[in-house]
């Protein structure tokens, strides 16, 4: 879970919250009612549509050496180097521009801002998957090795990963943030090096080949097993694959990793795969500097000797660094867009992509309050809410163009195999005419301005069952009230219900409060006491179940929505012989509103235009990853 980002998970399904931009209310609900707004154009470069901005083609002759200053996002700095990362400490900040710097995921993703594994990073080609899909055979690449003594990386380092893990989660749920009980580890029966470059997996059962590769898998950090394998600094080598040993093993490495005054000095976090060794930190406030492997022998090595990534209080601080020319590469927050020229002029590129999630309203269907339990559980409710959402207009008057209108589980930007076409054009786009006529045509009419059951029954043209006649369709929203504009959007939305005689009744509050009290699963004796909430939304793994998320036992099934249908096209995304179901489980969960589907933000990144290198090392900081070892400073 997330506030502001700084507490924005690395798990498949994560919660997060959206980082939106601040308008006057009044300007959001006249873009709602449908006057003219005006706003800056997004401008979309041809490799990136949907982009605010472009990324510049690679250029120039790269220089060997030099320094890049990159920001850390306020309070969100690393604070765990260890890759198996407690629940507590695991952030894409923490994995994806800290960790992953130094030891590389089995897989790697996404490939630049496309949410897909990129086959040159990757430490292993595409499992095969035999024996009912049981059985899983991973055949590693040859070009990695250990900078502390030279040996490759190999399959005893994936098992050595694996083994640690199933000891950690086996001591507490906690100690592993990708932790989902039944889930991976618990599947894998065995793991074992079958040869130097191979490692077969025995599951116990069939498991869906696409979501086990791209989203257990990718999981996967190989880890040195010749050099970690120890239960002190001083100690012997333990064989790890007996429990016990790897119990032992774990518990000394996490106790290592939970020191941060040590990190820098700390000789088993030299021995390295990837292309960067943390030279120096500073535990006080998460400062870090890395310096090139000069034994890294994978993809790209590295132009660039030395990365220093530093914190700062406030995203406003940030930006000055920014405009001074003093910070070579940081994120341009969205109250700062109006300054972009400046930027620019100052020397920067500017490039925003949208992050591969989804930002959505809960709906909680386990509310009695006014019988809303009974009018939630309609369709044409749903159908008619989210025609109140004037999205266009969001994104023009909220977002200034840098976002996309999304209207399901995966947005239209990134693009995916896995969206279905109800996510791109919406079924139910803004139309407070239609929203209305789905009302009256199910027997709602409008009574002193509030919209009342006036045709009782179970009848295609009635109200719906447990729906008694005099229910008055009024309902609360308790909202976020960070970042700001998410009571912007929340406003709106509740001026558009107003027009038509829907009453919503909006209340603020903290993040934390929201993911404390609105939730069925985690506060049961509160789900009396909401009927909508706006938080922010999830980030998608790669293959975008909704597991977890929309199943009716989901831990993450915050409103309650349970359908059979829905569960079924679930496990069939999860445990079917299709690798593509998930397909038809978004197509319908899409079209089911389990929430009011909202924009996507584009985040939003700043570099020096001294800088080059391939244009996906520069987009791929749209989706939280950091690749400084393909850039260059050009001669």
């Amino acid at each position: 879970m997330q506030e502001d980002d700084s507490m924005r998970r690395q798990k498949p399904t994560p919660l997060r919250i959206a980082t939106l931009t601040v308008i006057s209310v009044a300007a959001l609900i006249t873009a709602v009612l449908g006057s003219s707004i005006t706003s800056s154009a997004k401008s979309s470069g041809s490799t990136f549509p949907g982009a605010y901005g472009t990324v510049p083609a690679q250029s120039g002759t790269p220089s060997t050496g030099g320094t890049v200053t990159y920001a850390e996002s306020p309070g969100a700095g690393p604070n765990y180097i260890f890759p198996i990362t407690p629940g507590s400490n695991s952030s894409v900040f923490v994995a994806y521009q800290f960790q992953y710097l130094s030891w590389r995921p089995l897989y790697w993703a996404p490939n630049g801002a496309t949410p897909e594994i990129d086959p040159a990073l990757s430490l292993a080609s595409a499992p095969t998957f035999s024996n009912g899909d049981k059985t899983v055979t991973i055949r590693m690449n040859q070009n990695y090795t250990w900078s502390a003594n030279g040996a490759p990386v190999d399959a005893n380092d994936v098992v050595f990963d694996i083994d640690l893990i199933k000891a950690a989660v086996k001591e507490s749920s906690a100690n592993w943030g990708n932790y989902t009980p039944g889930d991976f580890p618990d599947n894998v029966v065995s793991a074992v090096a079958t040869s130097k470059y191979t490692v077969t997996l025995t599951l116990n059962k069939k498991w869906n080949p696409g979501w086990f590769y791209l989203n257990e898998l990718s999981l996967v950090v190989p880890l040195p097993s010749t050099y970690w394998n120890k239960s002190s600094a001083t100690g012997s080598a333990l064989d790890y694959t007996v429990p016990a040993n790897a119990t032992a093993i774990y518990d000394f490495l996490n106790a290592q990793s939970s020191d941060l005054s040590t990190y820098s000095a700390n000789p088993l976090w030299k021995d390295v795969d990837g292309p960067y060794t943390l030279s120096t930190f500073q535990a006080s406030n998460d400062q870090a500097t890395f310096t090139a492997n000069k034994n890294y022998t994978g993809a790209n090595k590295p132009h660039i000797t030395t990365v220093e990534e530093l914190p700062y209080t406030s995203t406003q601080a940030e930006f000055n660094q920014l405009l001074s020319g003093t910070l070579d590469a940081g994120y341009v927050d969205f109250t700062d867009l109006p300054q972009v020229k400046r930027l620019k002029a100052k020397g920067y590129n500017v490039f925003g992509y949208p992050d591969y999630g989804f930002d959505y309203m809960p709906i909680n269907f386990q509310d009695t309050t006014g019988h809303w339990n009974s009018i939630a559980s309609q369709l044409y409710v749903r159908d008619a809410l989210q025609s109140l959402e004037n999205e266009p207009a969001w994104v023009k008057g909220i977002f200034d163009g840098a976002a996309v209108a999304s209207y399901g589980v995966v947005p239209k930007y990134p693009a995916t195999k896995y969206q279905p076409k109800n996510a791109v054009d919406p079924a139910f786009p803004y139309s407070l005419t239609k929203a209305k006529s789905l009302l009256a045509s199910h027997g709602w009419s409008e009574v002193k301005g509030v919209m009342t059951c006036t045709k009782a029954g179970k009848g295609s043209s009635e109200c719906g069952a447990g729906i008694p006649k005099h229910t008055k369709l009024s309902f609360n929203l308790i909202y976020s009230t960070s970042p700001a504009a998410i009571g912007l959007q929340v406003t709106s939305f509740a001026a558009a219900a107003a027009q038509i005689g829907v009453k919503i009744s909006t209340t603020s509050s903290s993040f934390a409060n929201i993911l404390k009290n609105e939730d069925d699963v985690g506060s049961p004796s509160t789900k009396n006491k909401w009927a909508m909430a706006n938080f922010g939304g999830f980030t998608n793994s790669l293959y975008p179940t909704t597991n977890t998320l929309f199943n009716t036992t989901g831990s993450y099934n915050l409103g309650g929505f349970s359908e059979p249908t829905a569960n079924s096209l679930i496990s069939a995304s999860v445990a079917g012989g299709n690798s593509t179901a998930v397909k038809s489980e978004l197509t319908y969960i899409d079209a089911h509103y389990p929430g009011l589907w909202e924009p996507q933000p584009d985040l939003i990144y700043a570099w020096k235009k001294s800088l080059s290198g391939p244009p996906p090392s520069f987009a791929t900081l749209t989706q939280y990853f950091f690749n400084p070892e393909e850039w260059y400073y050009k001669k």
